[in-house]
Formats: structure tokens, sequence, C-alpha cells
């Protein structure tokens, strides 16, 4: 790695109820972040929901792929989410999650970081000095908002493999797995019919039953719902 690249790191899928979430890293060089930026990379949650968007972010997701100087990505299961939130700890588990990415890449110490998320990812500087946590780090550098590409499409193509599962039996499951009124319909009838919630269901969300849309809160850890 040369002193010329920066490293993007973003999540997707904190705020769900239902399914995992996804961390990526992206590295990027002076070229192929000229390319990136050229090719109109920025936050994924600036292409909304949808078909349409899904399918835009799909196309940009391959494009990093093929542009990056290196990336990596992870999907973290409900199950552990659910033991992190629990205990207060489900910001630990995203940097954790983000370190073990880094470690992936072989990162150097000194490496120069951008993060999406200044409370969340800014106690990292401790391993990583030259690392900078922004709020809406996705505007600082499109290295950030290309991590936010490839994380929103493995939280998508994840959630989209659940939806497939229930489809059969209770419809298309709208809204992406957050606690909005489709999802809700969703869990009431999967209540209803089978006594809990589906095994894709964060418990730590309201335990077994259905929670109120600010989600869980402690000192440690805020929701962000909209990621």
């Amino acid at each position: 790695m040369t002193m010329n690249h920066v490293y993007g790191i973003d999540e997707a899928g904190r705020g769900p109820i239902l399914g995992p979430m996804a961390l990526a890293v992206v590295v990027l060089d002076d070229a192929s972040t000229a390319h990136l930026t050229a090719l109109g990379v920025q936050d994924s949650k600036r292409f909304g929901a949808g078909d349409k968007a899904q399918e835009a972010r799909a196309a940009l997701a391959l494009q990093i792929q093929q542009t990056a100087i290196a990336f990596a990505t992870e999907l973290v299961p409900v199950e552990i989410i659910d033991e992190h939130t629990f205990r207060g700890r489900l910001n630990h588990l995203e940097r954790d999650v983000a370190a073990r990415l880094l470690e992936r890449l072989t990162a150097p110490r000194d490496a120069f970081i951008l993060c999406d998320g200044k409370r969340l990812f800014n106690p990292m500087r401790l391993q990583y000095p030259r690392l900078e946590a922004h709020d809406n780090g996705e505007s600082v550098h499109v290295a950030v908002a290309a991590a936010s590409i490839l994380a929103k499409h493995a939280r998508d193509s994840a959630f989209a493999q659940i939806a497939n599962i229930y489809a059969p039996q209770f419809g298309k499951i709208a809204g992406g797995g957050y606690l909005n009124a489709a999802t809700r319909r969703f869990l009431d009838a999967y209540a209803n019919l089978h006594g809990g919630l589906p095994p894709e269901a964060r418990k730590s969300w309201g335990a077994e039953k259905l929670p109120d849309p600010s989600g869980p809160s402690t000192p440690d850890d805020q929701l962000t719902l909209a990621t």
C-alpha cells in the first residue's frame, strides 16, 4: 500500500429489525478516486429504495469492485447483533468488524482511513492514528461513498434472500426490513401463525414483541434507523 491510498469504511443495515448488518472497506488511489467520482458514486441512501434503486447500486457495486485497489465486505448475522445489542455493545461490534476487515486488507498502522460516523468510529484512532471519523463521511471522500454502496448492496442481497423465503406464504415484505407498517404486518402475521418472531428478526429490538420504532438504546449505542 502506498501513501496515496485511502481506506473508506461504512455500514448498512444497523437499524432494521429483519436481517443482517453489512460493513465494507474500499481502498482507492488517486486514479480510482477520480474514476469513481466521474461515475457519480455517492452515498447509497441517495439512490432511494425500491427495485430501481437496488439495480443502480448493484451496477455501481460491480464498477467499484472492478476499479478499487482492494475491498472487503462482511455480513453480521442477527444472532451476533442480538448478542452485542443486549449488552449495549453494538458500537463495539461495528468497530470489531471494521478492524477485522482492515486486517484482512493488511492495512498498515499508518493507513489513511476515513469512516462514516464520528462517535462510532473515532475510538479506532487508538489503533490507526491517521483514521478520521466524520458524520456524513460519504461526502468527505468517494472511498466512503463506495464503501456505503458495497455495504448496502450486500445488505440488499441478503434481505432479498430472506424476503424470498417468506414470499410464498406471506407475500412481498416491503420496506427492506425496517420497522415500518409493512414489516409490522409481516411480523404480526408470522407471530399469529408461529407464536413468535422469525429467526431473521433481531430479538434485541424488543425481545419477543414488536419494538418501538426508535429501537433499543444505551449510553453507548444509539441506533441509526435511516442507514
